[in-house]
């Protein structure tokens, strides 16, 4: 076997060796893991997690998932909450507290600190008997499983175990409290996450920026309005108000011969697409690209027909709407 073989099939024995400890671990779930979530979701205040060294890690991985997907979380260092941090840990809190041995020397103040003060405890650790589980009012205990690294000693199965366990809480509270794509971006509005969830209504421009004339406006204004306002468009309105045509520049080389003899209402495609306010800018962008226009009137489907805005690719795509 060359020296590439016998990496990729280490890599190859690990994977397969944590894959087992994950099934072993959604085998061994029961109702301790629906009683962490009912403590999660009785609690006022946030879920506090704590763990030292690789569950530490974890732990602030897991805090992470959870604040981002609507419950309130926050990762406390076990030896920064000996030294004042406990002060952060409050009788509305819940604590998430990880440790693979459940015996870590460091965990001992803040696990006191909940059960002087009544404050909900869940462990998570792979030892039965250990101090943390007989303290903790939920006690989640990991499946024995082998650890990747060979010798036993280097956690590896066992913290991808607490890792998976995490998520499976934040997405069962993420569905039991019906969190939406919505609620996501208020918590991620920046990035790729959040500009995929951008709305048409974040980025058009509206008011006196939108560029508008009546159908009885002399080409020779609406050209005016079209170059003012920088779109390379003019939306046509009714006596009432209501968008019913746009001016694009295919429509200015139509009506060449004579162009400024003209009205805005004899000049304009009638009946332009639109985009309501609440669509996401993604889809808008695809269906510019595919029309290959750049900009697309804003109009609310059960509104008065009145444009509530503009949409332009450009900004779309400097806000990284692809």
């Amino acid at each position: 076997m060359t020296e590439p073989e016998k990496l990729i099939a280490t890599a190859r024995r690990v994977i397969e060796i944590e894959a087992r400890g994950l099934s072993a671990l959604g085998a061994a779930l029961n109702g301790t893991f629906a009683a962490a979530v009912d403590l999660i979701l009785a609690a006022k205040g946030r879920v506090i997690v704590s763990g030292m060294g690789k569950s530490g890690h974890i732990g602030r991985k897991i805090a992470a998932t959870l604040a981002s997907t609507g419950t309130p979380a926050q990762f406390v260092h076990p030896a920064e909450a000996s030294h004042g941090d406990l002060g952060m840990v409050t009788e509305d809190d819940v604590a998430l507290v990880l440790s693979n041995s459940g015996e870590t020397p460091e965990l001992a103040d803040i696990i006191a600190h909940t059960r002087r003060f009544a404050i909900p405890l869940i462990g998570v650790a792979s030892r039965a008997g250990s101090t943390l589980l007989t303290q903790a009012d939920v006690a989640i205990l990991l499946p024995k499983a082998e650890e990747a690294c060979g010798t036993g000693i280097v956690p590896t199965t066992s913290t991808t175990m607490t890792l998976a366990l995490g998520d499976a809480l934040a997405v069962a509270l993420m569905e039991h409290r019906h969190f939406t794509p919505e609620h996501f971006r208020t918590f991620h509005p920046g990035g790729k996450l959040g500009a995929r969830l951008l709305k048409v209504a974040d980025l058009m421009h509206a008011g006196d920026a939108m560029p508008l004339v009546t159908e009885s406006t002399p080409m020779s204004e609406a050209l005016v309005t079209m170059s003012g306002r920088g779109f390379g468009v003019a939306g046509v309105t009714d006596t009432e108000g209501r968008l019913v045509g746009i001016v694009t520049d295919g429509d200015l080389r139509r009506h060449m011969e004579g162009l400024l003899t003209h009205t805005a209402g004899e000049v304009m495609t009638r009946a332009p697409r639109t985009v309501p306010p609440g669509a996401l800018a993604e889809k808008a962008v695809a269906e510019m690209r595919d029309r290959k226009i750049t900009c697309l009137f804003v109009l609310d489907p059960e509104g008065d027909g009145r444009a509530q805005g503009i949409l332009n690719i450009h900004d779309c795509l400097r806000a990284g709407v692809a």
